[in-house]
């Protein structure tokens, strides 16, 4: 008995990092794929993404199941979720060569914290991801 009350706290705290690193890696994981989305969706032709909205619909679909965005985001301009489209033309560096046509997708998300561990993790986490694709026309 007294060593499982020695050795409870440490397992208590083992599963709770382990759930914590698991929720970070799957929110990391939904941020890559929303990202590659809206840079695959605005790379087929730049008339078909004028703005954000499609890439957003993209991004709040793979994020959907985190806590903080479920149904309640329908936009994409704040906190918890920021996605950007830029095209670049002159002079910039595309995956395809220089001086192409790029599109870069950059989707931030701000994760809660599941459980702060105050000195270590205190606050909230912010996942920033870029793709960039050459214009397919």
């Amino acid at each position: 008995m007294i060593e499982f009350a020695l050795l409870l706290p440490w397992y208590v705290f083992l599963f709770m990092g382990v759930y914590d690193m698991g929720y970070f890696s799957y929110g990391l994981i939904a941020t890559q794929n929303a990202a590659r989305i809206g840079a695959v969706y605005c790379a087929a032709s730049s008339s078909t993404c004028s703005s954000n909205a499609t890439p957003c619909t993209y991004a709040i679909g793979q994020l959907k199941n985190l806590p903080n965005i479920g149904s309640a985001v329908t936009t994409c301009n704040g906190s918890p979720l920021t996605v950007t489209i830029t095209y670049t033309t002159s002079g910039s560096t595309c995956p395809g060569g220089t001086g192409d046509t790029c599109v870069a997708s950059s989707v931030a998300y701000v994760t809660p914290q599941l459980i702060p561990i105050p000195g270590i993790f205190p606050g909230q986490l912010t996942i920033t991801r870029v793709v960039k694709m050459k214009l397919a026309s």
